[in-house]
């Protein structure tokens, strides 16, 4: 039998149409006689008495109207609720057709056959289609390898996906799990409805492997509560997107993924202002130097939603140029990729000069602390000398903004990165002072997810490959926020600027990055190894890295700050020096680069950066 279910499924789509058309033509005529024998309680009946050749007309009339209506179209192991209104309109079409011979006395129906055929002809409809498709399903399942599933949500997206996962060869739905009291023992697809607690407990009575969140609109604070809830069940948890990104309308299989990171810091994004993310972009020239990397590409992609007259990408590394470049080509707004580095001054005025740029957001810089820590004059020279290069050539060429997106590691640093940020800043509050045309900006953040230099790929990856996490140190806590997110931020932030300001993003509540761990390798679907040896990944501790802290810090001066018109934009006021003093200071770094001063160009920073201090050691 099975043999005979994988030849018909193999055949090609026209040929199994024509089976099942032939399929009905013979069985609508035996439905029809079969109405009229139950009708006249005997089986040799006239069958619409005086029309000849009544069962070339049920049988090709059937199959007609179920044609015009889409039913062989259907596949038939995908039949949902649009099968079965067309299913439903084509069967009422068929009793009007019969009551119309009747009243056109064109031969004996008695009143109830057309309610009596419309009912067997539904019902043989859909129970034949839902044999064909129960048979090839289970002919066709890898039921071994279906990875058994608990749907948290039993609402109409999840309903949706349960029946997907019905369908589909790799996920077995057992159960629904939904805070909805009144739900709570009930039924619905087949599957029973447990309150969270309760499932909690059957988790593993039902072999579950993974708990698939279909409830798109919960808030992420919810979301994290929900995921929270399952820490203690050796379970993978995944989820749908949200109901933005399913326009569709129907749930497939496919929208499965894995739980955005983000969901376990609990923060719901705030609406922009859309006046902020228009005033420096709409019908204007933009300039984004670093536009390769995590946040330089984020903000190209937030500039180009917002319809700027032509976008400059400025990028030393080619391939990120090509890859930034390439996405954009589609936006419908002009792009121009540009290789060059933010040292070169001269490149820098010319490009400007040539395009007529009027903003600039500068996010070249290095990020990595260690690396920079083992190269200072390469960090220094990039960030420092770069970004006093790059403003300089802005305000030579009369930009009318110029934004700078520094870090929290310039606040109190404990390493060349932060230092070299931190000096950044002072050349460009230092210039802002001069009262240039040019409007000068400061934006300043913590780390974001999904950049190169964060650690959730870094876990992610040691996760897929079964361990060890490895965590710089118990106590190490950072702040986080999402690319997007933090670009939007930036761009409003430097709508705000009146020249010289330095804002602050909200960064939300710090994050322990051992808890931040533990958290992904339980979303995973394992245990983090406990202190008694028990688990699946263990997590190693192997001391902070050179330069860095065990926290970061936003602010330099905790008393000088006040609120701006956006809730998580925040504005502070900080000592700097005089342009005079700073470019002097600059000059030096320049000599000492030039010279290869390692001692003499570390103790400017001392000088100059508050709280920084260094310890010499071989670096290049």
């Amino acid at each position: 039998m099975k043999d005979i279910i994988r030849y018909l499924a193999s055949l090609p789509r026209r040929q199994k149409q024509i089976v099942l058309v032939a399929m009905d033509i013979c069985v609508l005529p035996v439905i029809m006689w079969l109405v009229y024998a139950i009708r006249l309680a005997t089986p040799n009946v006239a069958v619409m008495q005086g029309f000849d050749f009544w069962y070339v007309y049920v049988g090709v009339f059937g199959v007609l109207v179920f044609t015009l209506l889409g039913i062989y179209s259907a596949i038939v192991r995908s039949f949902n609720e649009d099968y079965l209104l067309r299913l439903s309109i084509a069967t009422f079409i068929q009793i009007v057709g019969l009551y119309a011979i009747k009243k056109l006395n064109l031969a004996f129906i008695p009143m109830s056959i057309p309610l009596m055929y419309g009912f067997v002809l539904f019902s043989y409809m859909w129970w034949s289609r839902a044999v064909i498709r129960y048979a090839t399903l289970r002919t066709f399942a890898k039921k071994q390898n279906r990875k058994r599933v608990a749907i948290y949500g039993a609402g109409l997206a999840g309903q949706q996906i349960a029946a997907a996962l019905h369908r589909s060869d790799d996920y077995l739905p057992i159960c629904f799990i939904d805070d909805k009291a009144s739900l709570h023992g009930q039924s619905l697809s087949g599957l029973k409805i447990y309150a969270p607690k309760k499932a909690l407990g059957k988790l593993g009575k039902f072999h579950i492997e993974e708990i698939l969140l279909a409830m798109p609109s919960v808030s992420r604070a919810r979301k994290k509560e929900m995921i929270e809830s399952f820490e203690l069940a050796d379970v993978k948890i995944m989820e749908l997107p949200g109901v933005t990104q399913l326009v569709g309308g129907q749930v497939q299989v496919s929208d499965i993924r894995e739980v955005d990171i983000i969901d376990l810091l609990g923060r719901d994004p705030v609406p922009p202002k859309p006046e902020l993310l228009e005033k420096n972009i709409k019908n204007k020239v933009v300039m984004v130097t670093g536009a390769g990397g995590s946040i330089g590409s984020e903000l190209c992609r937030q500039i180009v939603k917002h319809q700027p007259k032509l976008l400059v990408l400025f990028e030393m590394s080619e391939f990120a140029l090509y890859s930034i470049d390439r996405e954009l080509q589609n936006s419908g707004i002009q792009v121009v990729p540009v290789l060059g580095s933010v040292t070169n001054q001269a490149k820098l005025e010319r490009i400007i000069a040539e395009y007529q740029v009027q903003t600039v957001y500068h996010a070249a810089a290095y990020k990595h602390v260690p690396l920079v820590e083992a190269n200072p004059f390469e960090g220094i020279y990039n960030t420092s000398i770069g970004t006093a290069r790059s403003v300089d050539a802005a305000v030579n060429q009369g930009v009318e903004t110029f934004v700078l997106i520094s870090t929290d590691k310039a606040v109190r640093p404990t390493n060349v990165m932060g230092a070299s940020k931190r000096m950044a800043e002072l050349y460009c509050q230092g210039l802002a002072a001069t009262k240039p045309q040019t409007q000068i900006s400061i934006v300043r953040f913590g780390n974001v997810l999904g950049s190169s230099g964060s650690v959730v790929p870094l876990f992610k990856k040691q996760i897929a490959q079964g361990g060890p996490v490895t965590v710089t140190h118990p106590e190490v806590t950072r702040y986080f926020m999402t690319i997007p997110e933090a670009a939007q931020l930036v761009i409003q932030a430097g709508a705000m600027g009146t020249g010289g300001d330095v804002f602050l993003l909200d960064m939300g509540e710090p994050v322990k990055i051992v808890d931040l761990a533990k958290q992904m390798i339980r979303l995973s679907g394992f245990r983090p190894v406990d202190e008694n040896g028990l688990g699946d990944i263990e997590i190693q501790f192997t001391g902070l890295r050179p330069g860095e802290k065990l926290y970061e810090e936003l602010l330099i001066d905790q008393e000088n700050v006040e609120k701006t018109e956006h809730e998580r934009i925040l504005k502070s006021f900080e000592k700097f020096y005089s342009y005079n003093e700073i470019s002097h200071v600059f000059n030096d770094i320049k000599t000492c680069v030039n010279q290869n001063q390692i001692p003499e160009l570390l103790s400017i920073l001392a000088q100059y950066v508050d709280d920084y201090k260094y310890i010499l050691k071989s670096m290049n």
